[in-house]
């Protein structure tokens, strides 16, 4: 069997934890390692996917306020690359963007449940502290900036997404129009809803 490593790279997300992380309090994004590739999630506008891809261990792909801390072993996993595709394409169903809540489905919820699958571990509770700190301050989720919910890199995947759903409606659009073109136009009429 495959046997990979998994490993949980996690990131400072601002300068803030130089100071805190000493006392066991920091703000952190973290993201699961296996074969080459990290998976993550962060939150989105959108009713799709928030789980995204970088290159293990490359902050500059999440934006300019996260800097790589540590890279944590797992543990390991017999799950082939082409299950593990199938098993992120899953969990996106259940971690969709719009979902993202900072206490109950944040980046360390996912990266604890991917590994919880991988290989049988939760991520260290230090990781996530924030999240329980956040259910004491429920307005502090709306405080935070925009690009700790949604890193660069994940801003690049929805563009595309978005990008692409565009397309496919166009050429649905045009289809429809080229199959109609000998019916008779009605104009067009707006429904308030």
């Amino acid at each position: 069997m495959a046997n990979q490593p998994v490993i949980l790279n996690v990131y400072d997300m601002y300068w803030i934890n130089e100071y805190t992380s000493s006392l066991g309090i920091g703000v952190f994004h973290s993201g699961i390692q296996v074969y080459g590739r990290e998976f993550a999630y962060g939150g989105h506008p959108y009713p799709f996917s928030g789980v995204f891809e970088i290159t293990p261990g490359d902050s500059s792909e999440l934006g300019d306020t996260f800097k790589f801390k540590e890279a944590i072993a797992l543990g390991s996993t017999d799950f082939t690359e082409n299950d593990i595709e199938k098993i992120v394409e899953e969990l996106g169903k259940e971690y969709k963007g719009n979902a993202y809540h900072l206490m109950h489905k944040n980046c360390n919820h996912f990266s604890s449940a991917l590994s919880e699958i991988l290989c049988g571990r939760e991520i260290p509770r230090w990781v996530n502290r924030l999240a329980y700190f956040s259910s004491c301050v429920p307005f502090l989720q709306s405080c935070l900036p925009k690009e700790w919910l949604t890193p660069a890199a994940l801003q690049s995947s929805v563009s595309q997404e978005l990008q692409e759903g565009l397309e496919e409606a166009e050429e649905a659009a045009a289809a429809a129009a080229a199959s109609t073109s000998t019916a008779v136009p009605r104009p067009a009429r707006h429904t308030k809803l």
